[in-house]
């Protein structure tokens, strides 16, 4: 009897042992790689919130032109003045490998499809309405869609080259007087002077000189 109830206690102890170890180690935090503990301060820390308006736009500099939604403009036909207008795809000819074969023959060996010049617009247009009546008038290939979230046309080929097509990362880009707007080219409202520069990246827009996206 003695015996019996000296394993029953023997038993019993390892149970008690064996609950108040599982109990440490359920309490302890296990990190994988790539976790990171954060302190309580840094919990609580606020973090600044860059305030987008509705159609997800950050903050324009305050030197820059602030978009200006479409339908919110009447086109003045009757007031007329020049700005300029390029359209090219010299970064291509830098990446020609990762571009179809079938497609080569569309880029040009100076990778310039519309020669910066002077043309026309008017007084309420945008960047876009210069650019569709311009490739139009010159019988210039180019595939656009509307979209909604960001109020704006999107240009996704231009002379048969797409977004895409020099690997995950290539697509057309504008900018105007040198700067990239961070907003679509229906909302950038023109005036006269403004160079307008249609560019074609291979790694979006930093080997053209966006340095916004590096910000």
């Amino acid at each position: 009897m003695k015996q019996k109830i000296k394993v029953l206690l023997a038993v019993l102890m390892c149970l008690i042992i064996t609950w108040f170890l599982g109990s440490k180690v359920s309490h302890q935090k296990v990190y994988t790689p790539g976790q990171v503990e954060y302190s309580s301060q840094s919990e609580t820390e606020q973090v600044e919130e860059v305030e987008r308006d509705k159609y997800l736009t950050d903050p324009v500099p305050e030197n820059k032109p602030k978009p200006v939604e479409p339908e919110a403009i009447t086109i003045n036909k009757e007031k007329s003045f020049k700005v300029k207008l390029s359209i090219t795809c010299e970064t291509i000819l830098n990446n020609i490998d990762l571009l179809e074969p079938a497609k080569w023959e569309l880029v040009p060996k100076d990778g310039i499809i519309f020669p910066l010049q002077e043309v026309t617009a008017y007084e309420g247009e945008s960047v876009f309405d210069v650019l569709l009546r311009e490739v139009t008038n010159a019988k210039i290939h180019m595939e656009f869609e509307f979209t909604p979230m960001y109020n704006s046309a999107y240009i996704e080929g231009i002379h048969n080259l797409y977004e895409f097509d020099v690997g995950e990362l290539s697509g057309w880009m504008y900018k105007v007087n040198g700067w990239f707007p961070n907003y679509g080219c229906s909302r950038y409202q023109v005036k006269e002077g403004d160079v307008i520069d249609w560019v074609y990246t291979c790694d979006l827009g930093r080997d053209i000189g966006n340095v916004y996206l590096e910000k």
